[in-house]
């Protein structure tokens, strides 16, 4: 009888074992709950770094204005002729308003060694990636532009020349003041969002010819681009409007476009940072002008 007993006890803690069928169901259930769980981490961590290229580029418009402050006018997308600093791009001139002095000393001190930007005494400066530049949505921050095809850092944030000719904000030689915008600079574009080219050519923050020796496509580009260059000879020549590019598409670095899922993010004229749609591809070359007069929709 005592032997019984303890057999009965021993047998009611063993632990029942899972059959192969039970398995399987933990198995489906758990990808099941992946599958569902994954979309949305994807969307916590884009809308993180959304915020953050938001800012990234509040502090370049807040910097724009400072410069504009001293120098009165913003500067210019770049100088390509009789300047000391011929090719470097508005995104070098603003340095030391982005706490970045010590780089901007460099670059005086390059030039003043060899005005050739893509130089050897210009190889610490422009292969120095700019966090404020760099969307962390797109994973590129350093490439071999051209000319020299030697390394450098990129931006993901471009000028805004204007729609069709140089009547925007930030064009080659330009020296536009805040008071030239009669359109009114909450409804003027002064930076938009563009990743580097593909083949990447095209985007170094520092300094670049770009395609004509106007430095369009490195540091600045109009709503409705041309192709005049060379290295795209597959793509049509335009003109380019806002839409959704992606990496395997060369003709995309013609267009303002981001990796953020529906639009890009746009620096106004007043320093203000909005996200604008796909959709508001018509009302972009009304934005893109700084005195055009032209009616602007509600965004």
């Amino acid at each position: 009888m005592l032997l019984r007993v303890i057999l009965m006890k021993h047998a009611s803690r063993r632990t029942e074992a899972f059959t192969v069928l039970e398995l399987l169901v933990v198995i489906a259930v758990s990808l099941v709950l992946m599958a569902l769980v994954l979309p949305v981490i994807q969307k916590v961590r884009e809308a993180g770094r959304r915020v953050l290229c938001l800012n990234n580029l509040r502090q370049v418009g807040i910097a724009l204005h400072q410069y504009h402050d001293v120098q009165k006018a913003l500067p210019p997308a770049l100088r390509n002729r009789n300047d000391r600093y011929l090719f470097l791009s508005w995104q070098a001139r603003i340095l030391p308003w982005l706490e970045q002095a010590a780089l901007w000393k460099h670059t005086e001190e390059a030039f003043g060694q060899d005005q050739r930007f893509w130089s050897a005494p210009h190889f610490p400066v422009r292969t120095a990636v700019i966090s404020v530049y760099v969307c962390p949505s797109e994973g590129r921050s350093v490439g071999n532009p051209e000319p020299g095809n030697h390394p450098a850092a990129f931006t993901h944030y471009l000028g805004v020349t204007g729609h069709r000719y140089y009547n925007g904000m930030l064009y080659p030689n330009s020296r536009t003041r805040l008071n030239d915008v009669r359109d009114g600079t909450s409804h003027t574009l002064l930076v938009g969002e563009r990743p580097p080219s593909m083949d990447d050519r095209f985007g170094c923050w520092y300094a670049g010819i770009g395609q004509f020796n106007d430095g369009s496509l490195d540091s600045h580009l109009a709503v409705d681009q041309l192709n005049v260059t060379f290295y795209a000879p597959t793509c049509p020549r335009g003109p380019y409007e806002y839409q959704q590019g992606s990496s395997n598409d060369h003709c995309a670095m013609f267009h303002f476009w981001s990796r953020h899922p529906g639009g890009a993010h746009f620096v106004f004229a007043d320093g203000s940072v909005r996200f604008l749609s796909y959709s508001a591809k018509d009302v972009l070359p009304a934005l893109a002008t700084r005195s055009g007069g032209e009616y602007v929709p509600p965004l």
